[in-house]
């Protein structure tokens, strides 16, 4: 089951899969009731989570100081990246801590910027630096209830995001 903000995107991902039972729902990660929806219909559809990636993206406008970075689109960009992951985590702990046999795997997508920062992106690496806490926090939290959490921090990727690099 795939999740983004965009239906189309989600069913033209799903075309590309191999096999049967693809799912692709849209939600916003960020917006609470959406995900507990979605967890909902993962439970509905599936009985059990297996696997949670969190890879929830929003950019903020490109600017050259940070005094020029609104409120709103700092919220916004917390709100996807950091909020979103937490939420999705939350449903997948309440999931995975009922499900038989309980437990789980939750993957997050950190970021080398959490270490080592590019100019021009506060919002997103003060929210990868938190991601990582997050990782830890969760990955300390799920022992008891066989749910391992990790994190992988990659480097820049092919994508509409690193087109203008």
């Amino acid at each position: 089951m795939l999740t983004g903000r965009r239906q189309q995107k989600l069913d033209d991902a799903c075309a590309t899969l191999e096999g049967q039972g693809h799912i692709g729902i849209a939600a916003d990660v960020g917006n609470e009731a959406e995900v507990k929806a979605w967890f909902e219909a993962i439970e509905r559809d599936f009985g059990r989570l297996d696997v949670l990636f969190n890879n929830a993206r929003r950019n903020g406008p490109a600017v050259d100081e940070l005094d020029q970075l609104s409120l709103e689109d700092w919220n916004a960009i917390v709100a996807t990246k950091l909020t979103g992951s937490f939420l999705c985590a939350r449903g997948a702990f309440d999931l995975m801590k009922r499900q038989t046999p309980k437990g789980g795997r939750i993957i997050n997508n950190g970021s080398i910027s959490a270490h080592v920062p590019r100019p021009l992106s506060v919002p997103y690496t003060a929210t990868k630096h938190a991601i990582t806490g997050l990782t830890r926090a969760l990955s300390l939290d799920g022992r008891r209830h066989d749910i391992a959490c990790g994190q992988i921090d990659i480097g820049n990727a092919a994508s509409e995001m690193t087109e203008r690099m």
